[in-house]
């Protein structure tokens, strides 16, 4: 397998991994403007251009752009985080041209008609409804509210329906001028590719754009608090926030380590000590998350009302525990399910465009997979155990949802931790 990677003039960026075998392909354009980059009165915005951008350009209307894919078996679709927006397809090896051309028509022209706007507005307010109606979602946007308090960060990404209610066509082509510039996009790829053909075709359609003025994306900072929500349902949602690295340190890799061995599968702690041995959930798991500069390792769990104080109490056990006596075993264990994950993943064409871009977008470059292997294998158990024990010490953000009148409070846990 081969990468390339080409920068335009204007910065613009390509990267493509060929991988012999395939006669299909996956490719995107990553565009680094998601929902931390809005402003308070935008909040939702990236979200809402992202479902405009299928809603018709000045070459295409909405079906003509999911018949020009689908004609030829394809797919379409984009997605929103808080860092990135993104628009992909998967086609086969004979339809890259054409889908680099529909993809780059709904980035660049999209025409925000008065009438789809106000039709996608419907449709957004409705997304925004279910979210809320779906506790084990809704759960992790509070706590994201709690760990980054009135900052772009911990705002949810489909905004308030107030905002979504009030958008304009100004506002999201304001959007766009802010954001959507050359040298914040990257146009990736991985499968059946020729880096050449990909790198002239990105020239012909992107070459002529100009940069925007740079952004100064505010910096994160991880606080504790907490939120009780109270609500007639047959389980707590609880979810427990502990500051951890963000992708830019290597200390990423201890993070993922320690969250596989705690509470990443069948075999980790939280699973077999309270799921397992105790019944006292159906799910149970710790995973880490990252950003540029910060990131949040998460403890979530649904249990009974009844149940929800000792679940808590023995999370805060676990934890305290881990940091004195994770063993080898559980690390090397750990350690061979990243590898395997990761690597099972990148058999994807989809998951190799995915990781391209994302790589790139940190880096500027695309590290070898043996390079992330090694810093995987570097890390030590005493590394584990002293990354709890940061965990244990710092800020960590709590929220709950459901019959948690009488749950135990973020003031609780961390006596817990402490005893």
């Amino acid at each position: 397998m081969s990468v390339g990677l080409h920068t335009l003039s204007n910065g613009f960026r390509i990267v493509t991994e060929n991988m012999p075998g395939l006669q299909s392909a996956s490719i995107g354009i990553w565009v680094m403007a998601g929902g931390r980059h809005e402003r308070l009165e935008q909040n939702g915005i990236a979200h809402f251009l992202e479902h405009m951008a299928f809603k018709g350009t000045k070459r295409r209307n909405s079906l003509q752009i999911a018949e020009a894919i689908e004609n030829v078996g394809g797919y379409i679709n984009a997605y929103t985080s808080r860092e990135v927006t993104a628009y992909y397809a998967r086609v086969l090896e004979a339809d890259v041209p054409l889908a680099i051309d529909v993809i780059s028509d709904i980035v660049l022209n999209p025409v925000f008609d008065m009438g789809e706007i106000e039709i996608e507005r419907g449709v957004i307010l409705q997304e925004i409804g279910q979210a809320l109606d779906t506790p084990d979602d809704v759960i992790f946007d509070w706590l994201q509210e709690q760990a980054y308090p009135e900052q772009p960060l911990g705002r949810t990404i489909l905004g308030p329906s107030e905002r979504v209610a009030s958008f304009a066509r100004d506002d999201l082509s304001k959007f766009v001028g802010e954001h959507y510039s050359p040298d914040r996009m990257i146009l990736s790829a991985a499968g059946s590719v020729d880096h050449s053909a990909i790198v002239r075709l990105a020239e012909q359609l992107f070459g002529h754009l100009s940069a925007a003025p740079e952004f100064t994306q505010p910096q994160a900072s991880f606080q504790s608090g907490e939120r009780h929500e109270v609500k007639a349902l047959e389980q707590v949602h609880f979810a427990l926030g502990f500051e951890s690295p963000g992708y830019e340190s290597d200390d990423i890799y201890t993070a993922q380590i320690f969250s596989t061995a705690f509470g990443g599968g069948m075999s980790s702690r939280l699973f077999q000590e309270i799921r397992e041995k105790r019944g006292l959930c159906y799910t149970i798991y710790a995973q880490a998350g990252a950003y540029a500069e910060t990131g949040m390792t998460t403890i979530y769990a649904g249990t009974s009302a009844a149940d929800i104080d000792e679940l808590a109490s023995l999370t805060m056990d676990e934890l305290g525990r881990a940091a004195g006596d994770m063993s080898s075993g559980e690390i090397d264990r750990a350690r061979a399910q990243m590898k395997a994950g990761m690597l099972m993943g990148l058999e994807s064409p989809s998951s190799r465009a995915e990781r391209l871009a994302r790589m790139v977008s940190i880096w500027g470059r695309v590290p070898d997979l043996d390079e992330a292997v090694q810093k995987i294998d570097a890390v030590t158990t005493q590394d584990v155990r002293d990354f709890t024990m940061k965990l244990m010490g710092g800020d960590v953000a709590l929220a709950m949802y459901g019959p948690v009148e009488n749950a135990p409070r973020l003031a609780n846990l961390r006596e817990r931790l402490a005893a």
